[in-house]
């Protein structure tokens, strides 16, 4: 079950829940006031696969780190 990112409009706390994909717009109360004023935010995520390229990634696009650019943490030198 994916977990999901939510701020409340009224205290402005951020909280995750964990709900299946179908009550993902259904309204949630926030953890801390209780409001039902809440949105669902962006949520910032990695993929790792050992050095391989990952499905959606271009090849040789360095990692995270390196933005790109040469490091020994990647092994690239683009």
């Amino acid at each position: 079950m994916p977990i999901y990112e939510y701020v409340c409009s009224d205290c402005q706390t951020k909280f995750e829940v964990m709900r299946p994909m179908s009550q993902v717009s259904k309204p949630v109360a926030c953890e801390h006031c209780n409001s039902k004023r809440t949105r669902r935010a962006m949520s910032r995520f990695s993929a790792s696969s050992g050095g391989q390229p990952v499905s959606g990634m271009a090849s040789g696009g360095g990692c995270s780190g390196c933005s790109g650019g040469s490091c020994s943490s990647c092994g690239g030198s683009h």
